[in-house]
């Protein structure tokens, strides 16, 4: 008696590979009249189906390992912040420069300043400007 499809079909069912499926030697006349997915639970109960323990490291749960190329964090907002001033101020320093109200060098030190977040904003930079005139 094949009962290769029996196996086939309890191992879908079940959710195992067809190794771990073993039919008792005596109840094979019930499995061989077994046609849906609901006869092999019932056979499963009935214990005319057994299921082998698995062997070895396979018991016991791994752990995954999470790959450094799927992290997404978010930029700090602290960060956005500041790189926001800092393109504010820079491109209002450029700007006095074209107008020529301020030297190349006086805006290098500017710029020096900016990096170092002395200004807090666009009106405390025209401050330190004015007051250095």
């Amino acid at each position: 008696m094949n009962l290769k499809r029996k196996k086939e079909l309890a191992s879908r069912t079940l959710g195992l590979g067809k190794g771990r499926i073993v039919f008792v030697k005596s109840r094979l006349e019930d499995i061989k009249e077994a046609i849906t997915k609901q006869d092999i639970r019932d056979l499963l109960s009935d214990k005319a189906i057994l299921i082998k323990e698995l062997k070895g490291k396979k018991k016991t749960p791994r752990k995954k390992s999470s790959s450094t190329g799927n992290i997404r964090k978010n930029i700090k907002k602290r960060k956005r912040v500041y790189i926001v001033l800092t393109r504010k101020l820079r491109k209002y320093a450029s700007e006095l420069k074209k107008q020529g109200k301020v030297s190349k060098e006086e805006v290098e030190k500017i710029r020096k300043k900016i990096k170092n977040r002395a200004f807090k904003s666009k009106a405390h930079l025209k401050e330190h400007i004015e007051g250095a005139k």
